[in-house]
This record gives C-alpha cells, sequence and structure tokens, in this order.
C-alpha cells in the first residue's frame, strides 16, 4: 500500500447525489463526490462538485475544505455567513447547522472525520 495519495480523480467514476428532499430550499441542485481516501476510523477526503441551489446542512461530522472553484455561501443558524469563492478554505465543526447556497457550481477538495 502507497504511503502517498494525490488528489487525482483521473479514472475514478463520481458518485452522484442531491440534497434530500426535506432539506432542499430551492433550485434543482446536483452533487459529484470523487472519494479519494476511505481510510479505517472515518476519516475521508475527495472532490466534491455541485450545481446551483439551496439546501440546509447538519453536520454531524467534522470537515476541512478548499475551494477549487465556483462560488458558494454558506449561512449559521447563528447568522455567520461564509462567502465562498475560488481559493477559500473552512473547517466545519460537528453541531454546525445553517444552509448552502450555490450560486455558481463549486467544486472543493475536502478531508472529513466522522
Amino acid at each position: 500500500m502507497a504511503v502517498s495519495l494525490t488528489f487525482d480523480i483521473t479514472g475514478i467514476q463520481p458518485d452522484i447525489g442531491a440534497p434530500a428532499e426535506d432539506r432542499l430550499i430551492s433550485g434543482d441542485p446536483e452533487f459529484r463526490t470523487w472519494n479519494i481516501e476511505e481510510a479505517p476510523g472515518g476519516l475521508y477526503a475527495g472532490i466534491w462538485e455541485a450545481t446551483p441551489g439551496k439546501w440546509r446542512i447538519v453536520y454531524e461530522e467534522w470537515e476541512y475544505f478548499h475551494i477549487l472553484s465556483g462560488h458558494s455561501i454558506v449561512t449559521g443558524d447563528d447568522g455567520q455567513t461564509f462567502d465562498l469563492k475560488t481559493g477559500d478554505s473552512l473547517i466545519l465543526r460537528p453541531g454546525f447547522k445553517g444552509t448552502w447556497e450555490v450560486l455558481e457550481t463549486t467544486r472543493k477538495d475536502y478531508v472529513i472525520r466522522v
């Protein structure tokens, strides 16, 4: 087993998804997720992309991500807003609740710890 891994999605088929119907606020967003790493103990890493729309989010896991392209706005239930564009990074911790709105198709790389 290799002890290093690049974030290369060449040859990886993405998982296709969408927000749960009860969380959808507006639009018809579609998700594409390229899972690059699934390590023992609940560690995940990969690339995620979403088309425009808005939905509720509830984090039970810890996530770090870096915006590779696009424009999204994440708003917490406490009113704090994160205007995310190419080059921005954010950590969302367990317990974060709010909305994710994709204004321009957004692609991010991520590391999730459950």
